[in-house]
């Protein structure tokens, strides 16, 4: 698969879900509909996080976001148990479109390389493999994030 073609459909996904929420109404963002375990503000910096710490944790690569984003959006957290006032809903979106553009350019070319931590979940090899690994996780992400703006009647405003 080519770099191009692979960075290709992650920024579709990525503009596939900020365009689910950008009109989302203040009102809305953090309202947990039946059913789901997280609201939609949880959901952008759930994948912001994940996207931080799969590629480029795994890929042996700096972080580039707050470290306070992890009690707040990592696997298994929830806003319920929220202690701290998490980041902005402006500031996801922005940090949606600006970590795509971080990360094509701090991977460009290095797709092929192999991962900084070979012991993980996935037996993930390259970091090509990260990216794969992390656009399934954008998608099952933007399936629950289309889902949630139909329970909560967003789709006509």
């Amino acid at each position: 698969m080519s770099e191009a073609f692979l960075f290709g459909l992650f920024e579709r996904v990525r503009e596939r879900i900020i365009h689910q929420v950008e009109n989302v109404p203040e009102s809305h963002r953090n309202l947990v509909p039946n059913g789901f375990n997280n609201s939609l503000h949880w959901q952008l910096g759930h994948i912001i996080t994940i996207s931080d710490g799969v590629i480029l944790g795994y890929g042996g690569v700096e972080s580039k976001i707050p470290t306070s984003y992890a009690p707040l959006f990592r696997n298994g957290t929830k806003p319920a148990d929220w202690q701290k006032e998490p980041p902005h809903w402006d500031v996801l979106i922005l940090q949606l479109r600006e970590q795509f553009q971080v990360l094509q350019e701090t991977l460009h070319g290095k797709l092929s390389e192999p991962v900084a931590v070979k012991d993980n979940f996935a037996k993930a090899e390259t970091i090509g493999d990260l990216v794969q690994l992390n656009m399934t996780h954008e998608n099952l992400h933007l399936g629950m994030i289309t889902a949630m703006v139909k329970v909560l009647n967003l789709n006509n405003q």
